[in-house]
């Protein structure tokens, strides 16, 4: 019997998926998809704002857990246990900043007289030069100014008390953040392994393996940003310091105070800080020794961007730098200060747990488990105290 081959009909096309080209239906498919993302994203912004009281202090502990983790597994490594080695990490930072403000507080009380005489001969240049052409602008004028200066104060009594209230429940709040900062610092020092790998256990089981990943890749770069950004504000700071004591500027140590806190929010940082030294040392010292102390400032941050980044940074840290000027760009727009300080390390720190979780593949896993390896340190990468 002979075997007639079938003849499947085509299917119908539909008239109008036909009439729409092959590249609109991607770029739709494309597009709805984005419009997710970024509406969740946008959620997520949103949540952080809404709860930023509790979030900037969370991100500060993870930052200062960074710093601290090496410390305390460089003293467990060497047989102190754990809790003594979290609490002499904590000691020393706390040592530190009391030293630094100290310090600082020493010098001005020192340097004040002499402030007071310089700021008084900078403000008698400062008349006689308003005073001459084209200015000329009289002590009548700046004494009328005063006077309705003071009676605008007199008139906005009310609402002037009202920001000082603002600023009370602000201080109430950085008290608050203070105790969120040292609670999550101490946890996360102590338990950080098991507190990850709750975290881990909310994803599907499938995924856990490469969230770890993950989480370790971007736990190694934000300890390595932590430490590169430490030595190089020191070292800003040192060089400026230098600097101005050569040129007998005053106020040496806070200039040098500002500038390494300046230097963790890069570029910005770094411009403020030094405008601040080239000011100082334009009213108390004259424009001779500002334009050297800028002279300083440029050194120094040649220094910095020529030699120190390029040489500690490595691979550790991969962030072009047209990513860090947008990043912090956009981290100001956004959050202000808060938002330019720690735009740089989200930006690496979630740019190496991408990285990581999309070259994982699942022989690093059978291989990890084959080796028998233990869960990587903090010195090393991993989520560990």
């Amino acid at each position: 019997m002979p075997i007639i081959p079938s003849k499947r009909r085509p299917n119908p096309v539909d008239p109008a998926v036909d009439a729409v080209p092959a590249g609109l239906r991607i770029g739709a498919a494309f597009s709805w998809r984005i419009l997710i993302v970024v509406a969740a994203l946008a959620l997520v912004v949103a949540l952080v704002v809404l709860l930023q009281d509790i979030v900037v202090p969370f991100l500060i502990a993870l930052l200062l857990c960074a710093l601290l983790a090496p410390m305390s597994a460089f003293l467990q490594r060497h047989r102190w246990p754990k809790w003594l080695a979290v609490l002499s990490s904590l000691v020393v930072v706390v040592l530190v900043i009391g030293t630094l403000a100290l310090i600082v507080t020493a010098q001005i009380r020192y340097d004040l007289p002499s402030l007071e005489h310089r700021l008084h001969k900078t403000v008698l240049s400062l008349q006689a030069l308003l005073d001459s052409e084209p200015f000329g602008i009289t002590i009548k004028d700046v004494n009328h100014w005063v006077s309705t200066g003071s009676a605008y104060l007199q008139s906005h009594a009310s609402s002037i008390a009202s920001g000082f209230q603002e600023a009370g429940s602000g201080a109430v709040h950085a008290l608050e953040g203070l105790f969120i900062v040292v609670f999550t610092t101490i946890f996360v020092l102590i338990d950080g392994r098991r507190i990850w790998g709750w975290v881990v256990r909310l994803f599907p089981r499938r995924a856990r393996p490469r969230i770890e990943a993950a989480g370790d890749a971007g736990w190694h770069t934000l300890t390595s940003f932590i430490r590169v950004q430490l030595v190089v504000a020191v070292t800003d700071a040192l060089g400026v310091v230098i600097g101005a004591l050569i040129l007998q500027v005053p106020l040496a140590i806070p200039i040098g105070v500002i500038v390494f806190l300046g230097a963790f929010v890069p570029v910005v940082g770094a411009i403020v800080a030094g405008s601040v030294a080239v000011v100082i040392a334009l009213v108390f010292n004259g424009w001779v020794a500002a334009l050297f102390m800028l002279g300083v400032v440029v050194l120094v941050q040649q220094l910095e961007s020529h030699v120190l980044h390029p040489f500690l940074t490595g691979t550790a840290v991969k962030v072009h730098p047209l990513g860090v000027v947008l990043g912090v760009t956009a981290g100001t727009t956004i959050a202000g200060v808060v938002g330019a300080f720690f735009a740089v390390p989200f930006i690496a720190t979630v740019n190496a747990m991408v990285t990581a979780a999309a070259a994982w593949r699942p022989d690093d896993a059978v291989a990890a488990s084959g080796s028998g390896s233990a869960p990587a340190d903090p010195d090393h990468g991993g989520v560990q105290s």
